[in-house]
């Protein structure tokens, strides 16, 4: 399998806007830190009392491991002048100081675990909030977005940061945590050795340096082989989901799919094996320089302790050594992790990019500032004006130069084979997409000007790949509408319209039935009931257009036929579309539209198409002929 397409530079197939690349100089990389004050902001703002907790502990435990050692030089002082002077041991200051560095300690340990328990408080909150506000933002996106793959490459970058913002907060307190406990520690240095500092700050910048390459590396990785991770993803659910299980067993795809996912997860590990070998084998022959360091400074204090050493600060001791053994020891262990936290923050900050440049991508089908209602009672209904329209990365038009009306209290069919544009004419009518040429007008207003939500509210649609959502019957039928959702008495009247008041009847929970086989006590429905149910979502709503899109593939003649009627109850005074294969259902459409090639080539009655003997009389004799 190959491996996956690099980045393009800079192009973006179809009309999504463009996302950056990957930054690779060290300038991109670092400008890539912008990101960070944006993602603290919002961790405060998902509970500030916690935040600030949280930071107050942190910078209490910041001074821990100084007092720690301060007093534990005190403690061997207290001793050595026993065994050097021969004088009394003062017991009462000696366990005194016990008791203190006893203290310290279990502070420190409440400290960190009382952190713990207000971070993983505040984590829950973060990542709740974060996949909140993904969702909302990817609401909002236009259905053109989510057909672009770079788009989708985007999202899923960043449902990744999800669960990283706790954990970058984390690495940032810790990062300050270890600053300060670094400073009260050097100070003690500085004291007795100033020149040490100098010494452990230039044998560590090696390992940082290194460390923040491979960080940029590894991010680049991930980033190239984001789509063929989503495919993995794909591969996972295919082989394993209710929804495909019949087919994977009875065209034998398990095979196939554990192959395929297994041949693309070797050669993804196999890049990342390399990289880690690499990172690895680089990052030990550096951290080789650090401990160099280390030792070196170990042997300047004990042959300054062994000479008795004089500093202004006194005389070298066994507590003094002591001291700034575990001083130099920290120091250069709280550099290295100074520096690997900064090395981390900036390899976050590449990942949290991804998220802030998601949330950036702008929707090109919204609501104008000053955007209309839509009429109450439509008076013209829609008229579409020299409408051409292409899909995302498409060549050819799938509509093109449209003309035509759809009047009110008139229900119109839209006929032809598939990919004739019948289903791009409801989402262009619905503006799910808005035109590369011409317009669309309701009661003679451009479709921009009206407010994008009141249009769609005022459109009740059902398209042919509906979705059978794992939720109560009630549910299912409910989200027509959703702010109706509690309202059973309207979810009864929609599901007798539809005929899934029977598929109702049928269960032992009625409208209380879990449906679908992924969570307990779930049942699956037929084609033809989740049909019915499905088209109780379009009935939900009390809108002024309707538009089934092959609303009856899946029913029983003796369905389809009470299915229409009932449709023909309801949509009288309204505006219907309605599309169809079955001219059995179409021939009961006071206008037929007939579609080839993304335009009208035909237009009437059925009656008056039969005459015409064009595609549209075609079509029916040929389907008259599978009857006989």
């Amino acid at each position: 399998m190959t491996s996956p397409n690099p980045s393009r530079d800079g192009r973006r197939r179809g009309k999504g806007p463009r996302i950056p690349e990957p930054p690779t100089s060290w300038r991109d990389r670092f400008l890539a830190l912008q990101y960070v004050p944006l993602l603290l902001k919002m961790v405060y703002r998902t509970h500030p009392t916690y935040t600030i907790t949280i930071l107050a502990f942190r910078l209490v435990q910041a001074l821990v491991p100084v007092s720690l050692l301060w007093v534990g030089k005190l403690i061997i002082e207290a001793v050595e002048v026993y065994y050097r002077a021969g004088q009394q041991v003062d017991w009462p200051y000696l366990w005194t100081l016990v008791a203190i560095e006893l203290a310290i300690a279990v502070v420190g340990d409440a400290l960190s675990r009382g952190s713990n328990l207000v971070e993983g408080l505040l984590s829950e909150l973060f990542n709740n909030d974060v996949s909140i506000r993904i969702m909302e933002h990817a609401a909002k996106l236009d259905v053109a977005q989510f057909e672009d793959p770079d788009t989708y490459d985007q999202l899923e970058r960043a449902r990744q940061q999800t669960h990283s913002g706790i954990g970058f907060l984390h690495q940032i307190l810790g990062l300050l945590q270890s600053v300060i406990t670094l400073l009260s520690l050097v100070t003690a240095l500085v004291i007795y050795v100033p020149w040490l500092i100098v010494l452990l700050v230039v044998t560590v910048l090696p390992a940082f340096f290194g460390e923040t390459h491979f960080a940029t590396l590894g991010y680049l990785l991930r980033h190239r082989w984001t789509q063929s991770r989503r495919m993995l993803d794909y591969l996972r659910y295919v082989a394993a989901t209710d929804t495909s299980a019949k087919e994977v067993k009875l065209f034998g795809l398990s095979k196939y799919l554990v192959r395929r996912y297994r041949e693309s997860a070797e050669q993804f590990l196999l890049e990342h094996k390399k990289l880690a070998v690499k990172r690895a084998t680089v990052g030990l022959l550096l951290a080789t320089i650090g401990s160099l360091g280390l030792y070196g400074g170990y042997a300047v204090i004990i042959y300054y302790t062994i000479i008795g050493h004089q500093t202004p600060a006194g005389v070298f001791t066994i507590g003094v050594l002591t001291f700034l053994m575990g001083s130099f020891r920290q120091s250069r262990g709280l550099i290295q992790q100074v520096l690997l936290s900064l090395s981390q923050i900036y390899s976050q900050s590449l990942y949290i990019r991804d998220l802030f440049l998601f949330f950036d991508i702008e929707p090109r089908v919204f609501s104008k500032p000053d955007a209309i209602a839509v009429p109450k009672v439509l008076s013209r209904g829609f008229v579409f004006e020299g409408v051409s329209f292409k899909y995302p990365g498409a060549d050819a038009y799938a509509v093109r130069n449209l003309d035509f009306e759809l009047r009110p209290n008139e229900s119109v069919a839209l006929v032809g084979e598939n990919g004739a544009g019948k289903t791009t004419i409801v989402k262009l009518l619905t503006r799910l997409y808005d035109p590369d040429e011409g317009r669309v007008l309701l009661d003679g207003v451009d479709l921009r000007d009206y407010d994008l939500d009141e249009l769609r509210a005022n459109v009740g649609v059902i398209f042919q790949d509906f979705i059978r959502y794992s939720f109560l019957l009630k549910e299912n039928i409910g989200i027509g509408q959703v702010d109706q959702m509690t309202d059973i008495d309207r979810i009864k009247t929609a599901a007798e319209r539809s005929l899934a008041d029977t598929v109702a009847s049928s269960l032992q929970d009625g409208f209380e039935q879990q449906l679908g086989r992924r969570f307990a006590g779930g049942v699956d429905l037929s084609g033809g009931e989740w049909q019915k149910v499905a088209l109780a979502r379009a009935y939900m709503r009390d809108a002024q257009v309707l538009v089934l899109d092959e609303p009856t593939a899946s029913l029983d003649a003796r369905s389809e036929y009470e299915a229409f009627q009932r449709f023909a109850e309801f949509t009288k005074g309204k505006m219907a579309v309605l599309i169809s294969h079955r001219f059995s259902t179409v021939r009961m459409a006071d206008r037929i539209l007939v579609l080839k090639d993304g335009g009208i080539i035909e237009q009437g009655t059925h009656e008056e198409l039969l005459k015409q003997r064009g595609l549209y009389a075609e079509l029916f004799n040929l389907q008259a002929v599978g009857y006989k």
